[in-house]
């Protein structure tokens, strides 16, 4: 599901898995190392060129937008940081700004097209707003946080890089080419 129907959330992935195989969500599920680490199987026996393509992809488009967001502190998380995007994969970037409406403020004077978003499940750590838009064909998440949250409450596991990090893979990619 996750490699073929683009799910990039491991715990829904789980829960619709343990459904259609009629376990309950109760039972032991694997966990999601053990997830990425069969989506890697997999998507090297079944998209091998075209997920590195789409990796690279991701990755270029991931620079340009954390370079013209560089003011709202930009990360990559997800797919297009660990290298499990597959074709239907979100690029996700996490923007850390003084006040959520600045980054849709940004937005409407570069008169960029974006869907504003509520979360999924307000929570503690939860973004304050998801944007969604569309960059060269590639989908886009943006996470915007509270101003705060940059250094507190992140989700255990979960990676993120700054733009010189992100940049350094797709210069680590290219020269193994």
């Amino acid at each position: 599901m996750m490699a073929e129907d683009g799910i990039s959330d491991y715990g829904f992935a789980k829960r619709k898995a343990a459904k259609q195989l009629g376990a309950s969500v109760s039972e032991s599920l694997p966990n999601n190392a053990e997830i990425e680490a069969e989506l890697r199987i997999w998507q090297a026996l079944y998209q091998d060129d075209e997920q590195a393509e789409r990796l690279v992809a991701m990755r270029s488009a991931a620079v340009e937008i954390m370079q013209l967001l560089a003011e709202f502190r930009p990360y990559l998380t997800g797919g297009a940081l660990d290298g499990t995007a597959g074709r239907y994969s979100e690029l996700e970037i996490e923007l850390y700004p003084e006040s959520a409406k600045e980054v849709e403020i940004f937005f409407l004077n570069q008169d960029l097209a974006y869907e504003h978003r509520e979360p999924r499940r307000p929570a503690p750590g939860a973004p304050e707003v998801v944007l969604i838009l569309d960059w060269d064909d590639v989908p886009v998440r943006l996470s915007v946080y509270g101003a705060g949250a940059e250094r507190n409450g992140r989700r255990p596991h979960q990676e993120r890089a700054r733009l010189a990090q992100v940049e350094a893979l797709l210069n680590n990619a290219a020269a193994a080419e």
